[in-house]
């Protein structure tokens, strides 16, 4: 059969409250989630939803760029034309990263339906349950530790401590949470590319000391050959994240080396560029996990789903749903004993009630 065109794309600005604010790096912050649903729709009725999350910080994007970029640029280059075709025709737009991904994996979600299939099927994921792990912000030491324990005791086992703020306090606030749970929760640390290269090694040294499994961008992108020195000193296996947004970056970091697990995040990589990244890591011998770029309950579950191929063999970052007070799906995704199940993650639906409860009326 003939591959359905794109009949439109829409987009609806949302907010959900979080439960108190994500810290990172050297100065940013999120208080709550403001995020764009984008919606794709075929010539043949098949339909297809994504999360595209603004990250100001991290991409230049906000809620309006990204709904602006849509509507002035990528949606007219994409109606009209083949849906299998649709990562090919927003590829002149540079960035925009999260608007590209949330229409991609919209499109693969609208194709999914059109063929029958689940977009697990769609898209090659195998496994039934994937390892979760929560993403621990930096703040007050007390806050913090109740964030932690309360994460634990919604089925969390593997916490992602943001660090890089102040070496000292990171150091306790680890301690603290290894006293807390002691095997029962295994740790490693973000640090947002905050390290300096004249000490980084001793520092990763004092994290693997206290038994943390890996540490994500130690030092700035922009010090490429300081970070291939550090890799290559192996003291503590080495996340690429923000030196790995695009396939062209990958390659960059892939030829000199820099790192051992490939982080990627489906909100900026769509499922079109993530498949060929996860190709690249795996022919390079590189691990990968997954981010949801802090996504509600259906970013999570669209990075979940992705997270069930063979290749992501590391806990990937799909818990973010337990900070948020309030919710646009129809059901919520669950954590049992560190594990969240692929059969929820399909399951999720986007609930018109919901939605329009949390939409943001200039959106």
């Amino acid at each position: 059969m003939s591959t359905p065109t794109i009949a439109a794309i829409e987009t609806t600005v949302f907010r959900l409250p979080m439960y108190g604010e994500l810290r990172w790096g050297s100065q940013s912050a999120l208080a709550e989630a403001r995020h764009v649903l984008v919606r794709v729709a075929l010539s043949d009725g098949s339909e297809g939803v994504a999360e595209a999350p603004p990250r100001p910080t991290i991409y230049g994007e906000t809620a309006a760029t990204i709904v602006a970029i849509i509507r002035d640029e990528l949606a007219p280059r994409m109606v009209g034309q083949p849906a299998d075709k649709a990562w090919t025709r927003m590829t002149p737009i540079p960035n925009n990263h999260t608007a590209k991904g949330a229409i991609d994996m919209a499109v693969h979600d609208a194709l999914a339906q059109r063929a029958g299939r689940t977009l697990a099927e769609q898209i090659g994921a195998t496994r039934d349950r994937v390892r979760a792990s929560y993403i621990l912000g930096i703040g007050e030491r007390d806050e913090v530790l109740a964030e932690a324990e309360r994460v634990v005791a919604q089925g969390v086992r593997v916490l992602k401590v943001k660090v890089g703020r102040d070496w000292d306090d990171d150091i306790a606030r680890i301690r603290d949470l290894q006293a807390m749970f002691g095997d029962r929760v295994d740790l490693y640390a973000d640090a947002n590319e905050t390290m300096v290269a004249a000490d980084a090694a001793q520092r990763l040294a004092v994290l693997r000391e206290l038994g943390l499994h890996y540490c994500e961008e130690p030092l700035p992108v922009e010090q490429v050959r300081a970070r291939a020195v550090l890799r290559a000193q192996k003291v503590l296996p080495i996340i690429a994240d923000d030196s790995a947004f695009t396939v062209r970056d990958l390659w960059r970091e892939l030829e000199l080396d820099t790192f051992d697990i490939l982080n990627i995040k489906t909100p900026r990589t769509g499922y079109t560029a993530s498949l060929a990244m996860v190709e690249m890591a795996q022919h390079s011998g590189k691990g990968v996990m997954v981010g949801s770029q802090a996504g509600s309950t259906i970013g999570v579950a669209r990075a979940a789903i992705f997270a069930a191929r063979a290749e992501v063999e590391h806990p990937s970052e799909l818990s973010f749903f337990l900070k948020l007070r309030e919710e646009i799906t129809d059901r919520p995704l669950t954590i049992v004993d560190g594990w969240l199940s692929i059969e929820e993650a399909l399951s999720v639906r986007v609930d018109p009630v919901r939605l329009n409860a949390m939409t943001l009326s200039d959106s």
